[in-house]
């Protein structure tokens, strides 16, 4: 039983053009998926901010009412944060936003200098003072985030345009 392989050629792989169909669907499907998905994280990137300036503004206004301090609450347009501040020496706290998102404007605005840092006091058993803070990402999506003065809880809210 002797075989032989004269006369036969295998040939296995892929041929150069069939290489390009493949590449070409490939990058059709890329380029297809990749404005919904960089939309997608940029969505996701406001979303994360405003939770975290609502947890933000939340435990300032727990503190103020649990430790009985009076709570300092300063918004920078320009560093693109928020600082709190308290009468102890050790307590200070920072929340830079995420890439992506910025501080638009800060409610309410002042007529005269409207990028001037802004800074409200949470008293102890006081009212919350009404101002919030408006959030815009890449995309020109707004966020505002809001405290009601009359219940003292930070909501957020889509602006009408």
């Amino acid at each position: 039983m002797a075989t032989s392989s004269v006369g036969k050629t295998s040939r296995a792989g892929v041929t150069l053009i069939e290489m390009m169909v493949v590449v070409g669907l490939i990058s059709l499907m890329v380029g297809i998926t990749l404005p919904s998905i960089t939309s997608g994280i940029d969505s996701l990137r406001l979303n994360a901010a405003t939770s975290g300036i609502v947890s933000f503004l939340n435990s300032g206004l727990d503190r103020a009412e649990r430790r009985q301090q009076a709570v300092e609450i300063t918004i920078s347009k320009q560093d693109n944060a928020l600082e709190m501040r308290t009468s102890e020496a050790k307590f200070y706290r920072k929340l830079a936003m995420p890439e992506g998102v910025s501080i638009a404007r800060i409610l309410p605005e002042l007529p005269d200098n409207p990028d001037a840092p802004r800074s409200f006091l949470l008293y102890p058993g006081g009212t919350a003072p009404r101002f919030g803070v408006l959030l815009v990402n890449r995309k020109n999506v707004e966020r505002i985030v809001r405290v009601d003065p009359i219940t003292g809880v930070p909501r957020v809210e889509q602006p009408e345009k």
